[in-house]
């Protein structure tokens, strides 16, 4: 029996097939105001998720929303502009339905960006940070529910998520790039509401170094899929009760990735020429 998540997500990669010149190896999630920081190439092929059937539309500012498909270091990629988040009222499936639809089109290779909370008291406001490991606190998993056999196992390993050879790769694409590349683990909360300093100290004696709301849904579906994973966050603000004086807004969140964009969009690019 055909799944109906499999029928929408079909009819959404037909929208891919008919329009993209050639299919793209590589994808690229660009999160909270990353995407008009990163900037595009003037050729390519554009794609808006209104034209896509059974999308999603993120409501928050700074996910512009879209798709761009062209050839960036030699690689045919496709860029996400934004995302969905479960905090939206969407659906698990919805949330992680660009991801799954990366797996239908043969995505090898994901890059997942996003703007955090910097947990970790070595790290500062703009710090570009490797995702090593992740910690998933929204209370769902986005397999639950029938499995779709298409993608991968019932019970995928999460042992190696993101990948030590992508991460050693951007590594030496930071290096080159005399870029600031700090490494450390993700926990994902559900959100809206920004956390409160005891559930950050709660936080830190996990293990997280940086706090978000996204991503771990969608690297989870990557990794069941079989995608070789890349997580690069932005540390856009310092987390509740790090600095005891600050408030935390998401207009500081748009800010610091409007600022730290540039640097961003160079150690991306040099990530994908090294792929």
């Amino acid at each position: 029996m055909n799944d109906v998540r499999m029928e929408k997500l079909e009819k959404a990669a037909a929208v891919f097939t008919e329009r993209l010149p050639k299919p793209p190896t590589v994808a690229l999630v660009l999160g909270s105001g990353l995407a008009d920081a990163f900037g595009l190439p003037e050729d390519g092929t554009r794609i808006p998720w209104t034209e896509i059937p059974g999308f999603p539309l993120p409501t928050v500012l700074g996910h512009s929303g879209g798709f761009w498909a062209g050839e960036i270091g030699g690689k045919q990629v496709l860029i996400q502009r934004g995302r969905t988040h479960y905090y939206e009222g969407y659906s698990m499936d919805e949330v992680v339905f660009a991801t799954r639809l990366f797996a239908l089109l043969g995505i090898e290779r994901l890059i997942m960006t996003n703007a955090t909370g910097a947990i970790n008291y070595d790290y500062s406001t703009g710090d570009l940070v490797l995702i090593s490991d992740h910690i998933n606190m929204l209370g769902v998993n986005p397999l639950r529910g029938s499995n779709l056999d298409r993608f991968g196992p019932r019970f995928p390993d999460m042992s190696a998520t993101y990948s030590p050879r992508l991460r050693a790769l951007a590594k030496d694409a930071a290096k080159a790039e005399k870029i600031t590349l700090k490494e450390g683990v993700y926990v994902a909360a559900l959100g809206p509401s920004y956390e409160t300093p005891a559930e950050i100290r709660a936080f830190r004696s996990m293990g997280a170094d940086l706090v978000g709301m996204s991503t771990v849904p969608e690297v989870i579906v990557a990794a069941h899929a079989g995608m070789e994973v890349l997580g690069i966050s932005c540390a856009t603000n310092l987390a509740a009760g790090v600095d005891p004086d600050a408030s935390l807004s998401h207009a500081e969140v748009i800010e610091t990735t409007e600022r730290v964009g540039e640097r961003m969009q160079r150690l991306l690019h040099a990530v994908i020429d090294r792929l």
